[in-house]
């Protein structure tokens, strides 16, 4: 295997794409730090 083989496979490994459910599980970590955030917000208000 050459180098312009070598780096045109990174290249295609680099591009693909992300596991599907790790991206579900970014997003569902995400949507409950936003929520936890603004529920400790909302409830140093009430306090």
């Amino acid at each position: 295997m050459n180098r312009n083989t070598r780096r045109a496979r990174a290249i295609v490994v680099a591009q693909a794409k992300p596991d599907p459910k790790l991206v579900t599980l970014r997003y569902l970590m995400l949507a409950a730090g936003a929520t936890a955030a603004s529920i400790a917000v909302l409830l140093s208000h009430f306090i």
